[in-house]
């Protein structure tokens, strides 16, 4: 079910990423979820949890035990 605050989300995500990712992560998972079209529950839950962890990873990459943010090429040094 969707997430209406970021305190909300599974201790995983809470635990292990920063608080920008975990506010993609709340964002992409609510969204995912009110789109989502599976009939069985377990399915939409694991579905929506895959597509949120794909949008936090466009953004974050995993260095070692941290979650940083992926450097954009295209800003100015």
């Amino acid at each position: 079910m969707p997430y209406d605050t970021i305190d909300d989300l599974p201790p995983a995500v809470r635990h292990h990423l920063p608080r920008h990712a975990q506010e993609i992560y709340r964002s992409a998972f609510n969204n995912a979820w009110r789109r989502s079209t599976a009939v069985d529950a377990a399915q939409r839950e694991e579905v929506t949890h895959r597509i949120a962890w794909a949008a936090v990873k466009r953004k974050y990459v995993k260095v070692g035990e941290d979650w940083v943010p992926i450097r954009d090429e295209g800003a100015s040094r």
